[in-house]
């Protein structure tokens, strides 16, 4: 699986050992930045990640901050990206089963290492149900394209 990974300043901590786990694990890593602990504005940093997904240069991501919200915010902007943001493995695996999750925030300042492998693990194991959340989906797909 091809899942970029980009954080902020903040979600440092948690992107290289993110990185090492997904290489290790046989999936295609794609570093979408940052390297450095110099403050970003992180929209800059998380939004190609998300467009990344929308467009199918990439299957899903990980995006990172110090706490994962404005991180969650911004990649849900993007059209057909449906971000979570998750503290635990249960949160992580039930944001793919039931919402069809692409995207998956997490705060370094929130999680640890240790939770944030365990939440990537099963984010990517995680397999949308269908079923009666397809219905669901498909409402928040209707929802987006209203807003325009």
């Amino acid at each position: 699986m091809r899942v970029a990974v980009a954080s902020d300043h903040a979600g440092l901590p948690l992107k290289t050992p993110i990185l090492a786990w997904l290489s290790e694990h046989g999936h295609e890593a794609v570093d979408m930045g940052v390297a450095s602990p110099e403050p970003v504005d992180y929209p800059d940093v998380i939004a190609p990640a998300a467009r990344a997904v929308a467009a199918g240069d990439c299957d899903l991501a990980v995006v990172l901050g110090g706490s994962g919200t404005g991180e969650q915010i911004v990649a849900n902007k993007v059209r057909g990206i449906r971000c979570a943001q998750a503290t635990d493995p249960v949160t992580a695996r039930l944001a793919r089963e039931h919402n069809d999750a692409n995207v998956l925030s997490m705060g370094a300042r929130i999680v640890g290492v240790a939770v944030a492998l365990g939440c990537v693990e099963a984010f990517l194991a995680g397999e949308f149900q269908g079923g009666r959340h397809a219905r669901r989906v498909e409402k928040i797909a209707r929802v987006e394209s209203e807003r325009d």
